[in-house]
């Protein structure tokens, strides 16, 4: 994990957000190889193990969390949507600040740095084939997205990732006015389409309309916005 990283972590119990404290164990470079965080608040711990931030452990001495595994057939690579296309979608432009991927969007990270550089990538609940690296924190909580409200610059969430709960916490983490993208494994080649939001409040467009969903469970996109260019995922731009 990156040291900057730990002035935006928050603890996953349900309290009041608090900064938490670090005592760092092996470091490389400017990032975190093994420590510990703890909560002011609840007096919790969570081990730093291998990189990775634990916070589904019971504290000091905890192996490494089980990492989820997608359902991919035997002998396939799981899919990943072209780098460009996500980048256009992000629409970011300059260095700087955090992006967020849930769940197997973890794996964008690498081909992201590739073409948006100077941004930090921090993956939630990363599948166990992803590794941390320079450019990528990893964060195990099973729970919620365990970073403080409106860090993100954008935040991207895997399709097994893609219920009510995760997609307001994607929300909650999210800054005013940037764009939440939802992956989704049945559209085109690219594995992503485009859909417009107008008018999406933070922390409400993902769950408080239930008119706004459709067979599938997913958020729909509301009215307004940029149209559809292909037939999949959706983005998110809270106002």
């Amino acid at each position: 994990m990156h040291i900057e990283l730990t002035e935006m972590l928050r603890c996953p119990e349900t309290h009041e957000e608090a900064f938490l404290v670090m005592s760092t164990g092996e470091m490389v470079g400017r990032m975190v190889r093994s420590g510990i965080l703890g909560c002011p608040v609840c007096r919790k711990e969570y081990p730093i193990v291998k990189g990775i931030v634990n916070f589904s452990a019971p504290g000091p001495g905890a192996g490494l969390p089980p990492r989820q595994k997608d359902a991919v057939a035997s002998g396939d690579p799981p899919r990943s949507p072209d780098a460009q296309t996500l980048q256009a979608l992000l629409d970011l432009s300059g260095p700087g600040g955090y992006v967020v991927l849930v769940g197997s969007a973890a794996r964008h990270a690498v081909g992201l740095a590739g073409l948006m550089g100077g941004i930090h990538f921090v993956g939630i609940d990363a599948p166990a084939d992803v590794e941390e690296v320079p450019v990528l924190s990893l964060l195990a909580c099973a729970t919620m997205i365990p970073l403080r409200r409106a860090m993100a610059r954008a935040v991207v969430v895997g399709p097994e990732r893609a219920s009510r709960a995760w997609l307001d916490e994607a929300l909650r983490v999210l800054l005013r006015g940037r764009r939440l993208v939802i992956e989704d494994e049945g559209a085109g080649e690219s594995g992503m389409a485009r859909r417009g939001v107008a008018g999406a409040a933070a922390g409400t467009a993902a769950g408080d309309r239930g008119r706004g969903r459709d067979g599938s469970g997913r958020p729909e996109a509301a009215r307004g916005g940029a149209g559809t260019v292909g037939g999949g995922a959706g983005v998110i731009t809270p106002r």
